[in-house]
Order: C-alpha cells, then structure tokens, then sequence
C-alpha cells in the first residue's frame, strides 16, 4: 500500500482557522483508498435520530434495526453482506479473475492500477491532498451512496480547486467540529452542494440540497454517517446513513467471500497435531 510516511512530516500540529480545517477535512474525504484494505462494518441505509453534534453514541443506537446490515470487505471489490441474523445477502465471486495475454479492451482505464498501487500528495497530516489517476471504484449494494460512503471523494474532488474561484468547491462546508462516533474519532460538519457538485451516483449521493450533516472517520477517511437536514423540515427523515467500524485491515481469507468454499485452512489457528500412542 502507499502509505504516508511519517518520517516527512514536520511535526504534529492541529489545523487551527477555518481554512486549514476546511483543508484538512477536503483531503480527509480524499484518503480513504490510502488508509485501509480491509475493513468490517455495521451499515443502515438511513440516519438515525441521535446523529448530532452532541451526541455521545452510549449504548447501541442500531440495536434492533431489522434493516441492519453487517458487512466483510477487502480491496479490490471483495464483499460479504449478512443481515443481522446471520442470512447471507450477498458475497462476491470471481475475485481471483485475472487479466492474461488473452484480455482484450479497447480503452486504458481498464489497464489502470488500484489505488493503493501508487503514490497521492500528502498534506503535512499524512491525508491526500491530490488523487493520482487509478482505478477506483468500491462494491455497491442498494444503492450508489454505499459506495460513496466508503470513499466520500464526492465531497471534495481529487484536489484542490484555485482560491480566487468562489463556489467551485463541490460542496461548501460548515462549522468543523470533532466528535466521536461508535468510540472512533471523526470530523462533523454540514456540508451544501455547489453547482460543480458531482456525485458518484446522481440518483443516491452524500449531500443533498438544503445542507446535510456528514461525519468523516478520522482514521479511515470514510463518511460514517449522514443526515439530510432539509428532509427533517419536510417531515421526510429518512435520507442518510449510518456506518459503525469494527475492524480494520483484518486477514480475510478469500472463502469469506466465494460462494462455495476452497476449503483453504485460516493460517492464524493453531493447527494441532495428534499422534497416536504405539
């Protein structure tokens, strides 16, 4: 993976005006593809009623949601759905198909490398500052603002946009607070789409008219939740989500994801050997 070594960084230091914090939060939504390559997570396709800024998510505010769905997910493209019950929704297959002498394609996008195979500009923060031409892309199920979620580049672009250029952000940003999600340190803000606002998915994107409120995990680069605002005042609660991390960069073995097993042994168990007695 490339990763940003620590080494160059000039010394810690906390983004401090509000430039600088809405620098910072930009190249936050632009890191996901660096910070991590496998991830387990909790997902609801809908925000919940305690998303805000003084919220301190204690107990389990997705206890008991029918809708819940639990998620397994290695790069590039391996993904895993159970429903809360443990049913199986969805698990990938052909993750080991392979581009031989015999592949043939008539564009060069085909022939990108994965992200993770080369090298962003980092900020002084170790976030990405500048996106190098790859082949992106994340699993989608239901619709198109999972995958947003788990790189939220839609709400920042690949880079930085000139300063003397008002409103050619994608989106305008509010106050920035730090706040903590599901125990994971994150970034909220309210975020309005401006007329370059380009979203993966048109019909299902992060920022909605009217402001919506959006948190950035702060080690993962993904949006965590969301919240359209707008749809509250209209008696229309349901536009958003909620992601909760439990793991990061776990071992996955490829039969988590098949859809019949490879019978390949988890190399992190012990594997005991009985000898019977002569």
């Amino acid at each position: 993976m490339a990763a940003w070594d620590s080494r160059n960084r000039p010394g810690p230091r906390t983004p401090g005006d509000p430039a600088e914090q809405a620098s910072a939060f930009r190249n936050l939504c632009r890191s996901s593809p660096w910070k991590w390559q496998s991830l387990r997570f909790e997902y609801l396709d809908r925000p919940l009623a305690a998303m805000g800024a003084d919220a301190d998510m204690a107990g389990d505010p997705a206890a008991g949601a029918s809708d819940l769905v639990r998620a397994w997910l290695r790069r590039p493209g391996a993904l895993r759905l159970e429903t809360a019950a443990g049913l199986v929704l969805h698990s990938t297959t052909g993750i080991n198909d392979s581009r031989d002498v015999f592949y043939v394609s008539s564009t060069r996008k085909t022939w990108l490398l994965p992200p993770h195979l080369v090298t962003p500009v980092y900020d002084d923060g170790g976030r990405v500052r500048r996106r190098p031409e790859a082949a992106y892309g994340e699993p989608c199920f239901g619709n198109g603002r999972f995958a947003a979620a788990l790189d939220p580049v839609e709400l920042a672009g690949n880079a930085p946009v000139p300063l003397e250029f008002p409103n050619s952000n994608a989106v305008e940003l509010g106050t920035i607070t730090a706040v903590e999600h599901e125990g994971r340190p994150a970034l909220e803000t309210t975020v309005t789409p401006n007329p370059g606002y380009r979203p993966a998915d048109p019909e299902a994107p992060l920022c909605r008219p009217g402001g919506t409120l959006v948190r950035i995990d702060a080690g993962t680069g993904i949006c965590v939740a969301s919240r359209w605002l707008k749809g509250a005042e209209d008696g229309r609660e349901g536009y958003g989500h909620w992601l909760r991390i439990v793991a990061v960069d776990e071992y996955m073995l490829d039969d988590l994801f098949l859809a019949e097993s490879m019978n390949l042994t988890d190399v992190r168990r012990h594997i005991s050997w009985d000898v019977a007695a002569g």
